[in-house]
């Protein structure tokens, strides 16, 4: 079979599962951060009516939670640094194209405040409500 008559749903699966992997990968990556636990001695007799798997449960029940944050917070905050323009301050960038009118004495009006964060090179930590919402995430 040639190349060029191979089907297209097998190479958006690959990407797919490439990106997948990708994104295993870096929370993965991100997990190294977890805290160890100290369970209660199995010799101790729990309190009357819970059961030692309760115990435990409450005690690795915040410490799990906590490495999960961490985990998520270090696999997110290097995404929110890229540059999202690659071709950002260059001649060729087609994102850097900013429209303005300006009518009899009135304050001149353009679309350069909202494609200014992007065309500078800004990341999307640097947009103004992402960020903030990006921030709330990596912490």
């Amino acid at each position: 079979m040639a190349l060029h008559a191979r089907k297209p749903e097998r190479r958006v699966l690959l990407r797919a599962g490439l990106t997948f992997t990708a994104l295993g990968a870096a929370l993965g990556a991100g997990a190294g951060s977890a805290q160890a636990v100290s369970l209660p001695p199995a010799a101790e007799v729990p309190e009357q009516g819970v059961s030692a798997l309760q115990a435990i449960g409450e005690t690795a029940g915040p410490a799990v939670t906590s490495a999960l944050g961490t985990s998520l917070a270090s696999s997110v905050a290097p995404i929110t640094n890229l540059q999202l323009d690659p071709l950002a301050n260059t001649g060729v960038d087609p994102l850097d194209n900013a429209v303005g009118t300006q009518i009899a004495d009135f304050k001149p009006v353009t679309t350069a405040i909202v494609t200014d964060p992007i065309t500078s090179g800004g990341a999307l930590s640097d947009l103004p409500v992402v960020g903030s919402v990006t921030k709330l995430v990596t912490g």
